[in-house]
């Protein structure tokens, strides 16, 4: 199994968030295949990236290596939230956040009211994240892990283009530590 580099803390510098390229899935399917039981192949990935007008999938890179991805479609007034993952050498430095903070940004900059996601219902971590994000849950998918055996919890927030949400926004940005924050 291939893993990602990991990056020691004095050689972290600001995390970089950007659109994913092709050059980029080297790092990307080496944390899909650490984190994921069946992971998408590349080419799942680059037909997503050729959909510019309604997909957007970002990197997270500290020093140019890839540490975290995340996919985004959006049809209309609803975003889905299709996958979000982090190298798991990396987690708890907040990159889960700044990658789900920028696909917020850009749900809303596509026209999105609402955004969608699907969570293992054991993955109680990333519950937590998108709570803080208003996610709530809504609704179980029976077996949708199949690989796994485990069901997956439907979580939803709606009216995102609102000034309260904006605000809630601006308090998880803030509350970022600095290398995470957007510039």
């Amino acid at each position: 199994m291939l893993r990602s580099r990991g990056i020691s803390e004095p050689a972290a510098h600001r995390l970089e968030v950007g659109r994913m390229r092709r050059r980029h899935l080297r790092g990307v399917m080496a944390i899909e295949r650490q984190v994921y039981a069946r992971p998408w192949s590349p080419n799942l990935f680059v037909a997503e990236m050729t959909e510019p007008n309604n997909r957007c999938y970002l990197v997270a890179r500290f020093d140019k290596v890839v540490v975290g991805y995340a996919g985004m479609i959006c049809y209309g007034d609803e975003a889905h939230i299709t996958n979000i993952a982090v190298d798991p050498q990396q987690h708890r430095r907040h990159i889960g956040s700044r990658l789900l903070l920028e696909q917020m940004l850009e749900a809303i900059e596509m026209g999105a009211q609402a955004v969608s996601l699907e969570v293992r219902v054991t993955n109680w971590g990333a519950q937590r994240m998108y709570g803080r994000f208003g996610f709530r849950p809504v609704g179980i998918r029976r077996n949708y892990y199949q690989e796994l055996n485990e069901d997956a919890l439907i979580m939803w927030t709606d009216d995102v283009r609102e000034p309260a949400y904006a605000r809630r926004l601006e308090a998880i940005s803030a509350s970022l530590p600095e290398a995470a924050r957007p510039r």
